[in-house]
């Protein structure tokens, strides 16, 4: 049985994130790819130079013709960077229903800004809403809870139960940008026990592209069939692979990729 997921998100010219991680992701979970583009960037290791929005009637068209085709089992949701593209998004998903995964992206690695201000409204009251699971950093969640940085587990707690407030399922906390030791996730679901997911922190510039590999990798476990708890367990597991061996690739001189395929092939 072929599985397939379908990411909808911007494309990284870098080749590191967006799109081309969603795929590599993909293919290195076995999982068939298909995609759906909202953005062009024009990027490098370095920086985001500029972004060009696909059209939403063009958004809202690929949606419909993978999904009335496809077989797709899951859906990872990258960067949307406007208003009326996350408006014909949400439109087109609540007519296709699948299992969902949002990774709210607003802030690049190199700290550019990829989401415009008044977008934030709507991704939190129309694709939140759609969501099997929302994988915040800590500060996307500070955005999308209206609080501050979230500096413990109480504060992540808090701004857990905010987010799920908007209607998602389940909310991954990602504390991959914190000052601890270690990079502990935690999967808050509304009445459930949070998971803790923990994984030594790796001194590596090579970055970039994290948030949507660890995405993508849920997605591709949710296609496959996993539950949610045991599909974030082994893309949790994957990343770290794949970050552990990011050093191996020479791409670039700033924060390069992680390594999608350190399985099979050494760099």
């Amino acid at each position: 049985m072929t599985f397939i997921a379908l990411t909808i998100a911007g494309s990284d010219s870098s080749g590191g994130a967006g799109i081309q991680a969603d795929l590599k992701t993909f293919s290195a979970m076995e999982v068939y790819g298909a995609s759906v583009i909202t953005a062009i960037t024009a990027q490098n290791t370095l920086s985001v130079k500029a972004i060009e929005n696909v059209s939403p009637a063009m958004i809202a068209a690929q949606i419909d013709m993978v999904l009335n085709d496809l077989d797709v089992k899951s859906i990872k949701i990258g960067m949307v960077s406007c208003k009326d593209s996350i408006v014909a998004i949400a439109d087109r998903l609540e007519a296709h229903r699948r299992r969902i995964i949002l990774d709210p992206v607003m802030v690049a690695t190199s700290g550019d800004k990829l989401l415009e201000d008044r977008a934030i409204t709507a991704l939190m009251t129309r694709l939140l809403p759609l969501a099997d699971l929302v994988t915040p950093n800590i500060a996307e969640a500070a955005l999308l809870s209206g609080m501050p940085r979230a500096k413990s587990f109480a504060e992540m707690e808090e701004q857990a139960s905010i987010i799920l407030h908007y209607g998602p399922r389940a909310v991954l906390m990602k504390g991959g940008h914190s000052a601890e030791k270690d990079s502990t996730d935690i999967l808050f679901t509304a009445g459930g026990q949070p998971r803790f997911y923990s994984a030594p922190r790796l001194d590596t510039k090579n970055n970039h592209g994290t948030g949507c590999s660890l995405s993508a990798a849920i997605a591709a476990q949710v296609a496959i069939g996993e539950d949610m708890p045991e599909a974030v367990a082994t893309a949790k597991a994957y990343l770290h692979g794949a970050l552990e061996a990011a050093d191996q690739l020479r791409i670039g001189s700033g924060n390069g990729p992680v390594h999608h395929f350190y399985k099979w092939w050494p760099a």
